[in-house]
């Protein structure tokens, strides 16, 4: 369980204790969601509802240790990504947003991606070693 700091401007106030399951509903929206539009060759969608949970959490290890500068906590995989953001309100705005991803979708191989020098106006490349 986690205790949050919110700070805006010079005022800074505590929130109640926060846990995933402050964001039930939005977990709820979310698994609702994934059982009617995502096609996931991955994941059940209870085994999703576990990984959106477990994403939650870190989202929220996230929000609680950042800088006093930053207004977001994210925690992501390969299919989802959740955002927690600084509101003036009791608690954080929670995002869930759909990843696209194919499985099918070709790597970018590294090998294709050469280094090369061009000389600088006038200079002479330097010999490969």
């Amino acid at each position: 369980m986690l205790t949050f700091d919110f700070t805006s401007g010079a005022r800074r106030s505590r929130l109640k204790i926060v846990t995933a399951q402050t964001f039930k509903p939005e977990i709820a929206a979310a698994t609702k969601a994934y059982e009617q539009y995502v096609v996931c060759l991955d994941k059940t969608p209870d085994e999703f509802e576990a990984a959106l949970t477990s994403l939650m959490e870190k989202a929220i290890k996230a929000y609680q240790g950042r800088r006093p500068d930053l207004r977001h906590g994210i925690a992501l995989d390969k299919h989802v990504t959740v955002i927690l953001s600084q509101t003036d309100g009791p608690r954080p705005l929670c995002g869930i947003y759909f990843n696209l991803h194919s499985p099918y979708q070709k790597h970018l191989s590294h090998k294709s991606a050469r280094l090369t020098q061009e000389p600088i106006r006038g200079s002479h490349p330097k010999p490969d070693a």
